[in-house]
């Protein structure tokens, strides 16, 4: 008799299998759980209110945005894109980041997806620092910062900006362009540069920029998410367990011939445009006039 899975085996599953989107997400949730656990246990013992994320998270998690503590603290340029403190917070963005990122691994790839998150993190946290040491009303308001906000919008302006005519239904009721969706919300953060709202909007900005760039020359070696897949896969043969090389071989016993850098790229703009036909069909016809062939060649490309 086949006994049903568990709650915890069904997580794992979902983990394992259900792409980078799942992954990402799963990271943040579980780093706040931690997060909460601890501060909550801190109070039971007679701290004040989030006392053990002031003294103990906030400074090797949060960004700091003011110059001296951020160059001594430069680690948390990484870190603070998968911190948070609030649960509606954590919430609202992991629902973005769910929807924007199954779109994106759709049209793009898993790997392309994580050096994207990272990337529009970096820039964002970078310009937010940027922003604090020159404007001085910033420098009166919160010194840390936290969330995936920036990753998030990297992403879903990579999407926007590469298919603008990519429609997207908004509560159930009307769709619209995701392109005048992604402007919006760009206008949005514009004209709320100096609020009190506790937003890092300079992050979101600092996010877009880096979803535009992300696309730009896209099929080339030198496109900057490209150079950034290219450094992530060199750490990690570093850090592989089995470092020794390895060779390939055809049948008969000849080694394979690796491909110049002309070949590699003529051969993914090739797949690329499958990838695109493919994706105008969805758009004009719905997901269901696909053939059998057309969704394998689309499932495949997202688990890569």
């Amino acid at each position: 008799m086949q006994t049903q899975p568990t709650f915890i085996d069904s997580i794992k599953h979902q983990v394992k299998h259900g792409g980078m989107t799942i992954q990402l997400i799963f990271i943040n949730v579980v780093l706040f759980l931690g997060i909460r656990v601890l501060d909550i246990f801190s109070e039971l013992l007679g701290s004040s209110s989030f006392a053990f994320i002031d003294v103990f998270i906030n400074p090797f998690f949060g960004l700091h945005t003011q110059l001296v503590p951020f160059l001594t603290h430069p680690w948390t340029l990484f870190t603070y894109m998968f911190t948070h403190y609030d649960l509606m917070h954590l919430f609202w963005n992991m629902i973005f980041l769910y929807f924007a990122g199954k779109l994106f691994e759709q049209l793009f790839s898993a790997k392309r997806l994580l050096a994207t998150y990272i990337l529009g993190g970096i820039l964002g946290g970078f310009l937010e620092v940027i922003a604090h040491a020159i404007f001085p009303k910033l420098q009166m308001s919160n010194d840390m910062v936290v969330g995936a906000s920036g990753s998030i919008m990297a992403i879903f302006i990579a999407i926007a900006f590469y298919r603008p005519n990519t429609k997207v239904n908004l509560f159930g009721f009307f769709s619209i362009k995701i392109i005048f969706l992604a402007l919006a919300f760009i206008l949005m953060d514009l004209l709320n540069l100096t609020s009190s709202d506790n937003t890092a909007h300079f992050a979101h900005l600092g996010g877009a920029i880096m979803g535009v760039w992300s696309i730009q020359n896209i099929h080339a070696s030198n496109n900057i998410v490209t150079l950034t897949q290219g450094l992530m896969n060199s750490i990690l043969r570093i850090f592989s367990k089995d470092k020794k090389p390895r060779m390939k071989v055809k049948k008969g016993g000849r080694t394979a011939q690796h491909k110049t850098d002309e070949d590699y790229n003529v051969d993914k703009k090739k797949k690329q445009e499958v990838i695109d036909k493919i994706l105008d069909k969805i758009s004009k016809s719905g997901y269901e006039s696909l053939s059998k062939k057309e969704k394998e060649v689309l499932f495949n490309q997202s688990k890569r």
